[in-house]
């Protein structure tokens, strides 16, 4: 039986990709914040379930935790950092920014790190982040969001870089998905919205073939492409 580790499956895209992997025959940890939720997954879920409360932005507490509920399940195979916070911050509120930053760069980085050593110390694995089609240029309405997960695609490839140099059969896995049906997808003028279920899906896909990268939906690689080559002095007046 595979082994996997949601980081952030209270709800959302952890929650539904925690009932996909179950149902692929997965024993799953789930970890987040909320243990009322955890707990009710769990009794959802077909497989066996491990859960651990963890709030990434406290750093002893998560490597504790984590480490904790990695030996709890003998080792594990895969773990997908879905945890993270979004707002749109018009007035540039530096407590939001601040969250922002303890959550999705601090916590992020913590929770990749044990994920990755302990790979490293198995012989092999797989890690998934979570960024954004957000990553690929800044952004006036949540500028720390932005930069936050530009910081997750970039770490992501530097793990890359580094299981390539290692020789093991480690692999990562960069997701950026557009907006998702979820509560973080803030704001008016959406488009191209997906559910849930659709961008775990295509998430699982992207999992299950090992894949270095993968917008989600497929359909963000043109706003992807697009915006990569906008010049600055047009992007900064859109």
């Amino acid at each position: 039986m595979e082994k996997a580790i949601i980081v952030g499956a209270s709800s959302g895209i952890g929650k539904e990709l925690a009932k996909i992997l179950a149902g692929k025959g997965y024993a799953v940890g789930l970890a987040a914040r909320r243990g009322e939720l955890l707990l009710r997954i769990q009794k959802e879920l077909p497989s066996r379930v491990y859960i651990k409360i963890m709030d990434v932005r406290n750093v002893d507490d998560t490597q504790k935790s984590l480490a904790d509920l990695i030996a709890e399940m003998g080792g594990v195979d895969l773990v997908i950092i879905s945890a993270g916070i979004g707002h749109v911050n018009l007035e540039l509120d530096l407590g939001k920014e601040m969250e922002t930053v303890a959550t999705n760069v601090q916590g992020f980085t913590v929770v990749a790190n044990i994920a990755f050593r302990h790979f490293l110390s198995q012989g092999g694995g797989h890690l998934v982040g979570i960024s954004s089609i957000a990553s690929i240029r800044g952004g006036a309405d949540a500028p720390a969001y932005n930069a936050s997960k530009a910081f997750i695609s970039n770490y992501l490839q530097g793990l890359t870089q580094k299981a390539v140099k290692s020789g093991l059969p480690i692999w990562v896995t960069d997701i950026q998905p557009g907006f998702v049906d979820t509560d973080m997808a803030k704001g008016e003028g959406l488009f191209w919205v997906a559910s849930v279920t659709k961008a775990a899906e295509q998430i699982y896909t992207a999992v299950a073939r090992k894949r270095s990268h993968a917008y989600v939906t497929r359909r963000w690689r043109l706003v992807g492409w697009l915006l990569k080559g906008m010049p600055l002095f047009l992007y900064k007046r859109i």
